[in-house]
């Protein structure tokens, strides 16, 4: 395991002070412990608030709600010794604290001592950054997951297909071992057995823990390519990579895809795209609420962009939908915060750059000039699409699309030809409207909408492009100067 060989690493050259952030204290506890006693065997004592020290040879809960007196015991120890201080990222910031952690400085370094502290997120004062060295105990793997779900099967006396393990092991990615446990108690419990019915149990497990974070969404889509009238360049460029997440993909040496950007006018079929997506390539969805990032406690925007990151990979292969991520990274705003815009957009970009993990990021824009050009570099996205107002024939085909969900076996009684010609310059959003706009006038009168009533609703909605036509014919200018791709082929004049 990669953090197992860091954190040994990190100790045999006596970094005095460590801080490890996980949500899987019993697990943490369990693997650094495993590390010590295969490397050093150096002596660990434990500490939090209530207990005090649980396993020294001193009175029992020594240093119980003393954090104070927990740091003087470590200057009494003289041998070399490993002390795991629990959730001491609270008292931090207090004075006595951080003085006396600077104090014990030079100590821990020439007794070799080490002072791990360990926390669910990450809070250092800036006077004590130098000091500590912060490691990430990140979710278990596929091969930790592999390795518990056996030995339950042996603890049920049940042997997994090969087949179904596989399957198992992918579902159960992004959830914490003691989560698994749970879900999997749950299914014997409820079904007397782990079977297929299992995945569905885990899956509503991770629906849950991806809510509560409260950054990102469980998003369930139903939509497909065929929902969205048009895009045949961006569709087809879609199709091609289907397959990419597959074994087969990496065995003929096909790098995963990065992400896409999808640049627009609001309306046009984004957000649409991004749920396609999930459907077509059957990965599950997470929906980035960008604006949830930034907190009001400094460095908890920092923590909450990794916790992101984080959770994200656990769950790949997935798709990372980020809705309006222009409203986020304002190239103007980006200095008026003191900085954390910046630093929480420095990691987002390097991630998007350095990822290995199978997070295909789908992100949308309204607005491209405000974007940072750090972001719109080769590097970042596999590709960037404009998606402009629908074509004559993409107007058709979103006409036939809504009004076969509504009308299925009426849709022929709709004059499309004459819709699509008189619904230039209409989004599919607003093309949508004057199809409701059309229905309420007809509900009105008692009878079965028509055409004629379409028509009339088409005249009681005034465009974006004829609000805001300036922007709009700057963005159609981008496309056409070919410093984007087009998602599909610009309506002629």
């Amino acid at each position: 395991m990669k953090f197992s060989k860091e954190l040994n690493l990190i100790l045999k050259a006596r970094y005095p002070i460590v801080y490890i952030s996980s949500f899987e204290e019993e697990r943490l506890e369990y693997t650094i412990n495993r590390v010590i006693k295969n490397s050093s065997n150096k002596p660990i004592y434990t500490w939090n608030f209530i207990d005090g020290y649980s396993n020294t040879l001193i009175k029992p809960k020594f240093a119980s709600k003393n954090p104070l007196q927990a740091l003087e015991l470590i200057e009494t120890i003289s041998s070399p010794t490993i002390f795991i201080l629990k959730d001491f990222n609270k008292f931090l910031f207090d004075l006595s604290i951080s003085r006396k952690l600077k104090n014990l400085l030079p100590i821990l370094k020439t007794e070799l001592k080490n002072i791990i502290i360990i926390s669910t997120e990450i809070e250092i004062p800036k006077d004590l950054n130098g000091m500590i060295t912060t490691l990430e105990f990140l979710l278990p793997n596929k091969k930790e997951i592999k390795e518990e779900l056996l030995r339950l099967a042996e603890g049920i006396k049940k042997e997994f297909e090969p087949e179904f393990l596989e399957t198992l092991i992918s579902s159960c990615q992004g959830l914490s071992i003691e989560k698994i446990r749970r879900a999997l108690s749950k299914s014997i419990i409820k079904y007397g057995s782990i079977n297929k019915k299992t995945i569905d149990l885990i899956l509503n497990e991770k629906k849950q823990i991806i809510n509560e974070t409260q950054l990102l969404e469980f998003y369930n889509t139903d939509t497909n390519f065929n929902n969205i009238g048009g895009l045949e360049i961006l569709k087809k460029w879609l199709k091609n990579r289907k397959e990419s997440f597959t074994n087969k993909a990496k065995l003929y040496g096909l790098p995963s895809p990065r992400g896409l950007l999808l640049i627009g006018i609001q309306g046009t079929g984004k957000s649409l795209t991004a749920k396609a997506i999930a459907n077509e390539w059957e990965l599950p969805l997470l929906k980035l609420d960008i604006g949830k990032l930034f907190g009001g406690i400094i460095g908890e925007s920092e923590n909450r962009i990794r916790n992101m990151i984080n959770l994200a990979e656990a769950l790949d292969p997935c798709i990372l939908w980020i809705d309006e991520i222009d409203k986020g990274f304002q190239e103007e705003t980006k200095t008026l915060d003191g900085g954390t815009t910046n630093r929480v957009f420095a990691t987002f970009i390097t991630w998007l750059s350095e990822k290995k993990s199978n997070v295909f990021v789908v992100a949308t824009a309204n607005n491209f000039y405000s974007l940072p050009i750090e972001l719109i570099r080769k590097g970042r996205f596999d590709e960037i699409f404009f998606i402009g107002l629908p074509n004559l024939s993409e107007r058709k085909k979103i006409f036939e699309v809504l009004l076969t969900k509504l009308r299925n076996k009426n849709v022929h009684l709709f004059d499309l030809i004459q819709l699509s010609e008189k619904s230039k310059g209409f989004s599919g959003a607003e093309i949508e409207q004057s199809i409701i706009e059309g229905m309420y006038i007809a509900f009105n009168e008692k009878r079965e909408f028509t055409t004629n009533d379409i028509l009339e609703g088409l005249k009681y909605i005034i465009p974006l492009s004829q609000l805001d036509s300036k922007k709009i014919q700057e963005n159609q200018n981008l496309a056409l100067s070919g410093k984007i791709r087009l998602a599909s082929e610009i309506e002629k004049k």
